[in-house]
């Protein structure tokens, strides 16, 4: 059962919790987590790609010459595959590139996710933000003191924080999630993690 450490804003440490095994100390199953890398990337894609076939290329409705006695090969449009400016054979077209994964797959890859950032040591819970109105300047401040300014930077909450979102909203490299909305992905592609005290509680089995 990994105890970790709770933090307030300016990085000092008020306290301690400990946090299911079941969620952030189990084997890391790499398979795993590729399956559900693939599925999300997949899931994202619009598959609006298309090309056209001889059948959608405009014009070429007239036989370009007489089919006999001119020495040529015979044809029948200009908009035939073997001509420039003709369609396209077997080439891409709208499609829809979506899969689903069984409930308990994407479950465990959340955890394993965790486990693995709880592994790396990426894992920070603070008590809270206490922001009291929109402030981008006093994010960036919080996140110098915890020297991450330059990194990816996941915030977990527990509920939707109007004031933490719109501070963090004008940081490129910075993400507020609830815990609800939350996705294996999203744990995997951020460098450093910060998990709300009221967050971490949803995943704790006992506090100190």
């Amino acid at each position: 059962m990994p105890e970790v450490e709770i933090k307030d804003r300016n990085n000092s440490t008020v306290g301690s919790i400990k946090l299911d095994d079941k969620v952030f100390s189990i084997p890391i199953k790499k398979a795993l987590l590729h399956d559900y890398v693939v599925n999300y990337l997949a899931n994202q894609r619009q598959g609006t790609h298309a090309t056209k076939t001889r059948g959608l290329v405009s014009g070429g409705g007239k036989k370009p010459w007489r089919q006999k006695h001119t020495g040529r090969a015979r044809a029948g449009s200009i908009r035939s595959p073997l001509w420039r400016g003709g369609g396209i054979v077997f080439g891409p077209q709208p499609r829809d590139y979506s899969y689903s994964l069984p409930k308990k797959v994407k479950r465990m890859a959340l955890r394993t996710a965790f486990s693995l950032k709880m592994s790396d040591g990426v894992i920070t819970v603070i008590d809270g933000f206490s922001l009291e109105k929109p402030k981008t300047k006093e994010m960036v401040n919080i996140l110098k003191r915890f020297g991450i300014e330059k990194e990816k930077v996941l915030i977990i909450t527990s509920e939707t924080d109007k004031v933490l979102v719109l501070s963090a909203k004008n940081i490129p490299r910075v993400k507020v999630l609830r815990a609800l909305d939350l996705n294996p992905y999203d744990v995997l592609v951020h460098d450093r993690i910060f998990i709300t005290k009221d967050a971490a509680i949803r995943f704790a089995v006992e506090e100190n």
